[in-house]
């Protein structure tokens, strides 16, 4: 079972759409997937269409688990594709509940231990901020994609959040990777972006990382995808976002899902 981490503490880079896709085509090609909502805006729990406690107020969810008053199994909803454990709007109050200050970053770690070999894959967004919710995932987490945009703001992120992850190495997770940092809603033609590509894959060889050759174009499709309830390899195959994403996970985990769908 391979943990995933997809963190960046800047908002709008596309780490919710990032795991969806990535946990839709492991899923189509075979593999049996889990994604984890860590994020209190619960973005992943709405296009994934889970059943949030806004919707119904029994629903166990993220902050249940953390705080340890349900059992992570109790969270977990099966949908066509993948499972899926939604996240709360109160999830951003998961400090109070947990008085334990020492115990907070591994709530999530110890959780997890529930579910060995149950899943291929466990891909957890996280809220983009630092703080216990982040900093649970990357004590779980085997390793950690990075999505930014080709901006400044989003290059400074990455050097802070590579502080973060390096704090989770030493005092907790010392073998934890970082796989790669992935370009999203990339415009290739701008002779800034250019500049910043170059940036980035200098901090990324400080960082003793790679930023990943494919890059995720803005694409319409996907949001189109998640408006229909499906994903962007069933609604769309031959869409930018399709060949984008299926070479990042051919990137990734060396499996090719258009191929596999267009055979289905």
């Amino acid at each position: 079972m391979k943990i995933y981490a997809v963190a960046n503490q800047k908002g709008g880079v596309s780490k919710t759409t990032t795991v969806q896709c990535i946990g839709a085509g492991l899923a189509h090609y075979g593999y049996k997937v889990l994604l984890i909502d860590l994020d209190p805006q619960s973005n992943l729990t709405s296009i994934c269409h889970a059943v949030s406690d806004a919707q119904d107020k029994n629903t166990v969810t993220m902050l249940e688990i953390l705080a340890k008053e349900n059992k992570i199994n109790d969270g977990i909803q099966h949908l066509d594709l993948y499972d899926i454990i939604p996240s709360s709007m109160f999830l951003a109050s998961i400090d109070s509940r947990i008085t334990d200050q020492m115990a907070r970053p591994y709530r999530l770690q110890n959780a997890l231990k529930e579910l060995k070999g149950e899943y291929d894959y466990i891909l957890i967004d996280t809220p983009p901020a630092l703080g216990t919710l982040t900093n649970n995932a990357l004590v779980a987490a085997d390793e950690v994609i990075i999505p930014a945009q080709a901006d400044i703001l989003s290059l400074q992120g990455v050097s802070q959040l590579y502080e973060t992850i390096e704090s989770a190495k030493e005092h907790a997770n010392p073998n934890l990777k970082i796989t790669g940092i992935v370009l999203t809603r990339f415009q290739g033609r701008a002779n800034l972006t250019k500049e910043l590509v170059t940036l980035f894959n200098g901090a990324a060889s400080q960082l003793k990382t790679v930023v990943f050759n494919t890059r995720i174009r803005e694409a319409i499709a996907v949001k189109e995808a998640q408006a229909a309830l499906s994903d962007i390899f069933t609604a769309d195959p031959k869409s930018n976002a399709s060949a984008d994403y299926n070479a990042l996970i051919k990137e990734i985990f060396d499996v090719d899902v258009l191929q596999k769908v267009s055979a289905e």
